[in-house]
């Protein structure tokens, strides 16, 4: 470790900052975290794509439902919005999650809605 440029002494240049409390918190919670609500998702029948494992669905003879998850953001999407919604619901009884509504932005992508469908930039 380094001192942070600006907050270097001279007089100390081999001491470094000691953190009180981690900035970013453990290594291990962006896993522990997908661990635990991939799991709520296939006790709820979702299941695993093979091809992406960030990406889970459920299918039924009514249902069908795409659940996209990268690190902390959550794409729901589906053709039941009666379904989306009790799910939404679902999950925010389990976790602390906050419901964004329509697509707007993800993963770099910004989203727009027009009478042609769904357009990506």
């Amino acid at each position: 470790m380094e001192q942070p440029k600006g907050f270097v002494d001279e007089t100390k240049s081999d001491y470094v900052y000691k953190l009180h409390k981690s900035l970013y918190g453990l290594k291990q919670a962006p896993r522990a975290w997908f661990c635990r609500l991939s799991q709520q998702l296939l006790e709820l029948g979702f299941q695993e794509s093979i091809n992406d494992y960030s990406l889970f669905t459920l299918h039924t003879a009514k249902i069908r439902i795409f659940v996209l998850i990268y690190v902390d953001d959550i794409l729901v999407t589906g053709f039941d919005a009666s379904a989306i919604s009790t799910l939404i619901h679902h999950m925010q009884s389990i976790f602390h999650v906050k419901d964004l509504g329509s697509l707007f932005y993800f993963l770099g992508m910004e989203a727009d809605r027009s009478l042609e469908g769904l357009h990506l930039r």
